[in-house]
């Protein structure tokens, strides 16, 4: 079972803003989640053998084919800001200033 402070961890790690109803809810769902995979966990595997894939798939990946790519000029074009030939974009990461 989550508890409260584990809850408002997760929250924070996944940047929602939820409602106190919303909260409660999603941590009714988490904690269903949670007991079903300890339902699971009980089960007897032994001599089960591993399954490594339990479908056939094949490969849906195309082949790396070089091209001609976009000008520096035309791609900067399409930024909402440059500044000296680079991309411009808001800080990310707190300096701690």
């Amino acid at each position: 079972m989550l508890s409260d402070a584990e809850m408002e961890h997760l929250k924070m790690l996944a940047r929602l803003e939820l409602s106190e109803t919303e909260t409660e809810s999603l941590k009714g769902d988490l904690n269903r989640l949670l007991a079903y995979f300890d339902l699971l966990s009980e089960l007897d595997t032994d001599g089960v053998d591993e399954l490594a894939r339990p479908v056939d798939v094949d490969s849906v990946f195309r082949d790396d084919v070089v091209q001609a790519g976009l000008e520096p000029h035309t791609v900067q074009a399409l930024a909402v800001e440059t500044e000296g030939g680079f991309f411009k974009v808001p800080r990310t990461v707190d300096s701690g200033e």
